[in-house]
């Protein structure tokens, strides 16, 4: 590819103009299809951006760097191949997945194996089928939750622990439904329903033992389990990164779709560093809790 100079025209200065007004550095009015001194200056301001010395050597890393730049979220579907994917809409992705609280390592547009796996697990979260591609319904989740990510930077971390002082209004603002398949997670279950209990008596958080009725279609439904289901009914939120915990668990009650909704947490397993079994279900509980009372906390 040749580098463009000044007076040059045809269609590549065009597409170069078209990129160049995309990427805000040239006005409508300015995309004339002659390289004028304003297109020459706004090449160069985006060559010197990007750390690029304007030369003919380096017209095809130019060019394709300005293609990369151009790139939106949802303008082809990103997945992990060789040579990777890479460019603006990666690193939006990837800026989206980290403030959902999904590490996806270093914001740096380049679609690796760290992206993939915080991709799964975001679409694993969101009840959407786990293939790690960027298509239609993952970029459709995304989009709704834009309102989520799209202010906050890409490192964002979830909010402080309520502590369960302040957690009385939501508990008693939110009913919910707990529940385990084995003892251990019924254990966590009644466990995280008695702290609820013990916080505010009005709680509406109880587990599936203590609920004398049919639950009401609007309770939440939350089922808790040490191995992921086979056939996951909803969403699936990991228990790992406790500290991104809330910020997964709101995106995936936003996206329960069952009536009564309903999400499913994985935990670990049944031990919580060298705790005891007890002592780990009572660490469980309380985290759950706080995650959950964060994640239901209203905008």
């Amino acid at each position: 590819m040749e580098m463009i100079r000044k007076n040059d025209v045809g269609a590549v200065v065009e597409d170069v103009q078209g990129r160049l007004v995309t990427l805000g550095l040239l006005s409508e009015e300015q995309r004339t299809g002659v390289a004028d001194d304003a297109t020459i200056a706004a090449l160069e301001s985006f060559c010197a951006s990007n750390g690029i010395a304007r030369t003919q050597e380096n017209a095809e890393k130019i060019w394709s760097c300005l293609i990369d730049a151009c790139y939106q979220l949802g303008d082809r579907s990103l997945y992990l191949r060789m040579p990777f994917f890479h460019g603006n809409d990666v690193k939006e992705l990837q800026h989206a997945l980290s403030a959902l609280g999904f590490d996806c390592g270093p914001v740096d547009g380049i679609f690796g194996a760290h992206t993939e796996l915080a991709l799964r697990n975001f679409q694993m979260n969101m009840g959407l089928p786990d293939d790690g591609i960027v298509g239609a319904m993952t970029y459709k989740s995304l989009k709704n939750l834009s309102f989520t990510w799209a202010d906050k930077p890409a490192s964002s971390q979830s909010p402080a622990f309520l502590g369960f002082s302040r957690a009385a209004e939501v508990l008693e603002a939110s009913p919910l439904c707990l529940f385990g398949t084995d003892a251990f997670s019924r254990s966590v279950a009644s466990r995280m329903s008695n702290l609820a209990l013990a916080t505010n008596p009005a709680s509406k958080i109880v587990s599936a033992e203590s609920l004398s009725v049919s639950p009401d279609p609007g309770m939440l439904l939350v089922h808790i389990v040490v191995e992921k289901p086979k056939a996951p009914m909803g969403p699936v939120v990991q228990y790992e990164a406790p500290e991104t915990l809330s910020l997964r668990l709101r995106s995936a009650i936003s996206a329960a779709t069952s009536v009564p909704p309903r999400i499913t947490i994985q935990l670990p397993g049944t031990v919580w560093e060298t705790a005891g079994e007890g002592r780990s279900a009572q660490h469980f509980a309380i985290t759950l809790l706080d995650a959950l009372c964060t994640a239901l906390l209203p905008e």
